[in-house]
Formats: C-alpha cells, structure tokens, sequence
C-alpha cells in the first residue's frame, strides 16, 4: 500500500526480474534469520496487521528452518536506513520492510553489503540487493464498488483517502469505475488525511464525509477508525488491508484483505534454495494476494454481484481500465477499445468525472 511511484516504479516494471548473482543454498542445520521491517504499530489492524500475519505464516511454514524477528513503527526517513543497515549487520540473511519510503535507504544499505536481500513493499526501484514486491490492490477496490452501488441510497460514497499518490488515485477510481458499473450516478466525495495511519485524523475524515451526505465509507488508510464512526453513525463501510469486520459488526460491508504470506514463504523458499534474485512482482487477484472478505449486511443480489466482478477480474475476463475513459477535465485517456497499461497505471495521477475533491500536488 505505501506509496507507489509514478515513474519510477514503471522503469523497474519494465525491468521485472533483473538478476543479482544467485546466492549460496542455506546451510544445513543453520536457521535462515529473516526480518521485518514496519512502518505502523503490528496492532494497527489493518496494513502493518497483515505483514505481522504473514510473519507468523512464515514462522509456521517453515518451522525451525528458519528464526524471524520484526522492528515496528520505523518512519519512512533516515531511522530506516539506521535499522536495515543494522539488520544486514547483524547477519539478517532475508529483509521484509513494508513501506515506499524505504527503498532509497535501502539502495544505500545495498551498495554498502553486496551481500544484502531485502524485499521492500510498494518501492519504487530495484538494486541486486533490492527487490519490489505490492499487490494489485485496485481489484478489490472494483469490486467493492459494485457491491456498494447495490447499498447506498443517496449515491454518495465517502472516501477517506491517505496521500495523493498513484496509488491511491488508481483505488478511487477503480472503485468508481466499479460502483458506476450498476448505477451511473455514483459520486465518490473525498477527505484526505495526509498519513497512512492516523485514527483521529481518520475519525474526523469519516464524519465530515456523513455530513457530505455519504451513506457509505471506505479508506484507502490503516485503522479501523472509519469503520467505527460508521458504526455509531448507522451507515455503512469498507475496510482495508485486514479482515475489520469484528470492529464494526453492523456497519462493516467488507474489506479488501491482501494476503503476503505465499509471497514472503515463496520468497523464503528462494533464499533457502539459493535461488533468489532481484525482481518486481506485482501480483491481485488471480494470484491470491487480493481477496474481498465477507460481505455482510447486504441484500444476495449484491453479493452476487460483488463475487461476480472478482471472478472476472481474475479470470481476465473483465479488464477495470478499459476504455472509453476520460477524465473530469475532458481529456480521453483511453479510446474505446483500449486498455491503460500497467505503466499508465503505475502513473496515474488523474481523477474521473463522478470523484469530488481536490487532487493535492
């Protein structure tokens, strides 16, 4: 989820799976020392969450092969490249860190100890040291709007929305794009909050999107903040990045859950095996690393609905940003029987008429 760069990341799209020398297989009866590296609190249910979970996954798989150990809370600044070139120091053969912000500290780790593996989440280039790994969190996004569209009924949705980066901007839209697919008058209203996890912030983001008129929220953010001003407000949310459910029971719809564990144990796997190299994988639907979960408390048709439009998207059969596309502005960005291309995607810095809101620079 951590910001992914417009231009950069596309280059080391591009580039996918540029090779660093293949490292020797592990030695036998001697644990692979992974670690990971969080931006945000293992407790904040949501984006960090999952990487804790994934952590344990790894420990699980794999047994006594391997000893893991985790370092939370790290911002996205000068701390991070003190704690991965402490990690690689320490004799870490195998580094998770889970935010953009990262990876410049983490090019500088690598030039340092050519020995270096280190996986950053949502970066932004490769190194031999240094390989990329995000999710096409956008599909769930798609069908989330879908079954939205079938609850709401002032056709306003309220989006809390994080930082103004590609990421985040392709999510918005995606979710239009699935909501207007069963009702073309769908707006989506936006509050941002500048941070990936802030729950007052994100709290009062939720309430001045209810007093907007928005009947039903969803976050592109970490807590579950949104979820519960939803609750004791009577309407209805979407969650994010973790399964939120528990924490608004009657107000909860679903949430887009991004599941790392098969990428960190195939990942695992590779470095035990002497096997891993640099790359940029970037994975949804068809590969696991996005699910919807749920949904609760809405009608059968929506549910349908909403399992409808993830089957498609998996199977390749329904392609999100096919065209026409223009945007608010009246500019064509793509021309009926065009799709964007992942490197449009990754670019993406450009709203379609229905989202309400400024795109700050």
């Amino acid at each position: 989820m951590r910001q992914i760069s417009p231009i950069a990341l596309a280059v080391a799209l591009a580039a996918t799976f540029a090779l660093a020398p293949v490292g020797q297989a592990q030695a036998e009866n001697t644990p692979l020392r992974v670690a990971f590296v969080y931006l945000g609190p293992v407790g904040d249910h949501g984006w960090t969450y999952g990487h804790e979970k994934a952590r344990l996954a790894v420990e699980n798989h794999f047994g006594d092969k391997v000893k893991t150990h985790f370092v939370e809370n790290i911002p996205e600044g000068p701390e991070a490249e003190r704690v991965l070139d402490t990690l690689v120091r320490e004799g870490y053969d195998l580094i998770f860190a889970n935010a953009y912000g990262y990876t410049r500290h983490a090019i500088k780790v690598g030039e340092r100890h050519p020995h270096a593996r280190i996986e950053i989440a949502t970066g932004f280039k490769t190194s031999p040291q240094v390989s990329l790994f995000s999710a096409r969190f956008y599909e769930g996004r798609y069908a989330a709007g879908v079954i939205a569209a079938h609850k709401t009924r002032t056709g306003v949705i309220g989006y809390i929305a994080s930082l103004p980066v590609p990421e985040v901007v392709r999510g918005i839209n995606a979710f239009l794009l699935g909501a207007r697919s069963v009702r073309p008058d769908i707006r989506i209203r936006l509050a941002w909050v500048h941070a990936w996890y802030n729950p007052a912030r994100e709290a009062d983001a939720a309430r001045v999107l209810i007093d907007r008129g928005a009947d039903i929220l969803t976050q592109h953010t970490d807590s579950t903040a949104g979820l519960q001003v939803a609750e004791a407000a009577g309407i209805h949310g979407f969650g994010l990045a973790s399964d939120m459910h528990k924490f608004a029971p009657n107000a909860h719809i679903a949430s887009i859950v991004n599941h790392w564990e098969p990428y960190y144990i195939r990942r695992v796997q590779d470095v035990l095996d002497g096997e891993w190299r640099s790359g940029t994988y970037w994975e949804g639907l068809d590969a696991g690393m996005v699910s919807l979960s749920g949904p609760h408390n809405v009608s059968a048709e929506a549910s349908v609905a909403g399992a409808e439009a993830l089957r498609a998207i998996a199977e390749g059969k329904l392609e999100i940003f096919a065209g026409p596309l223009i945007d608010r502005d009246g500019q064509l960005r793509a021309a009926a029987g065009e799709t964007l291309s992942d490197n449009d995607l990754l670019e993406m810095n450009w709203f379609l008429e229905g989202v309400e809101g400024e795109l700050p620079n």
